[in-house]
């Protein structure tokens, strides 16, 4: 529901389901590229037994807050991108957008 008790229409769900999508995908990418950062070199090099623990842990403990702050700042910047997921109330496009293809205002 929209905050004045309207329903949202099929383009506006999906505008959310895509960035939903965008959301965990690419947080999912930079926390796996984080702890490859942190933690990789465990894999490839020989290291004392404690600093591979160490990088492990904070590989471990980073890689998820990496994931869960990405997730909110991509969601929260939503909904003030202009014309994405909103509609002009007369006519039901989105807003910001020319009435015809090609024309920047009515006066073109």
């Amino acid at each position: 529901m929209t905050g004045y008790g309207g329903r949202r229409t099929q383009a506006q769900r999906d505008a959310i389901t895509v960035e939903i999508g965008y959301a965990l995908l690419s947080a999912a990418f930079a926390a796996a590229v984080l702890f490859g950062a942190v933690a990789g070199p465990t894999l490839l090099f020989q290291l004392p037994d404690t600093v591979e623990m160490v990088l492990l842990r904070v590989g471990l403990l980073a890689a998820p807050v990496l994931f869960l702050a990405r997730v909110v700042s991509v969601l929260i910047r939503f909904p003030e991108r202009r014309g994405v997921g909103h509609t002009d109330g007369e006519t039901g496009r989105p807003g910001g957008q020319p009435s015809q293809p090609g024309r920047t205002s009515p006066d073109s």
